[in-house]
């Protein structure tokens, strides 16, 4: 594994602004000086952050980009990330301009990058006890069940708090990554690591402390609840179509391709079996008993024997080394 950089990093920071204008200015003026670039993406923003901005911030690093219509925080992120790209910077790290977020730990976040160790870097807020403790409970809930059902889609197995939108990406992989078929929604973290997955990019978790305050939030959990479910669907099937019959096959695309099935069938024939049962009044036989169960057993069996394959080959060795020599 290559964990020394090629050249110092060039970093930028990108910051979609939406209803931030009471927190845009502390954000900003909390930066590091480790950070060369700051793109401020006002993303149709009814309180006019990006004039505040311009009007109100001195540091000469900081550029306003105005969507014209709002695209959402995936949509203003992607531009941050063309325009970091475009000025020659080699890292963009994604930071919410509603106070949430330390920017003095921009250096953690970006480090694993720049010794070479993973491609792309996020946040979790679930590394330290006394962090967790302090979330509101149904944010505790909600992630829990996000990140399980992220761990399916994306096939990352060994990272947490998949919406955490503190994140680093070696703006190399670009190359790799079909960023205008990425979510512009708040599916975005979740829709790029499943990306970054067919891309075969290294992820790592940097711990971070989110502050929980009297921020905006535009996010409806009904609203968005029923996409991001078929979202994960969609991504599921997709990964495991490309990971396990487009691009390779082995004993695992076998027990994809027969486990599942083979479950379900399974439960259609014991299901009918017992509903006819309950028609007739006749009990069914123990052959009709043993072979509902063997079928739902073998399939449960060679499901989870693929899940467990899948969960070891999660990527481990950091692509944009190479894409950078290759320049």
């Amino acid at each position: 594994m290559n964990t020394v950089p090629v050249r110092p990093l060039k970093i930028a920071v990108v910051i979609p602004c939406y209803r931030v204008a009471a927190h845009i200015l502390d954000v900003l003026a909390k930066v590091p000086q480790e950070v060369g670039h700051i793109f401020c993406i006002d993303d149709a923003c009814p309180e006019n952050s990006g004039r505040l901005v311009e009007q109100s911030c001195a540091d000469a690093r900081v550029t306003v980009i105005f969507n014209a219509r709002n695209l959402g925080v995936g949509g203003a992120v992607k531009a941050g990330y063309l325009a970091a790209r475009a000025a020659g910077c080699d890292v963009a790290v994604k930071v919410d301009g509603d106070g949430q977020m330390d920017p003095q730990i921009i250096p953690a976040i970006v480090q694993p990058i720049a010794r070479g160790i993973c491609d792309y870097t996020k946040g979790n807020r679930f590394f330290r006890v006394d962090d967790v403790r302090a979330m509101p409970g149904i944010r505790l809930f909600g992630n829990a069940v996000l990140s399980f059902l992220a761990k399916l889609s994306t096939g990352y197995w060994s990272i947490f708090d998949p919406t955490n939108g503190f994140t680093a990406l070696h703006l190399s992989v670009l190359d790799l990554v079909p960023l205008d078929k990425v979510s512009d929604r708040y599916f975005f973290e979740t829709d790029l690591l499943f990306r970054l997955n067919i891309a075969r990019c290294a992820v790592r978790d940097v711990p971070n402390k989110a502050h929980y305050g009297e921020e905006y939030s535009s996010l409806s959990v009904l609203r968005v609840a029923l996409p991001f479910l078929g979202g994960h669907i969609r991504n599921f099937a997709k990964r495991i179509f490309y990971s396990y019959f487009l691009r390779d096959f082995h004993v695992a695309s076998v027990e994809f391709l027969i486990g599942p099935p083979l479950f379900l069938a399974g439960l259609a024939f014991g299901g009918y079996n017992w509903w006819l049962s309950g028609q007739t009044g006749e009990p069914a036989t123990a052959g009709t008993v043993m072979i509902g169960a063997l079928m739902i057993l073998s399939g449960m069996q060679l499901t989870l024997s693929a899940l467990s394959y899948d969960m070891s080959n999660v990527p481990k060795d950091a692509v944009h080394p190479l894409l950078v020599k290759m320049e």
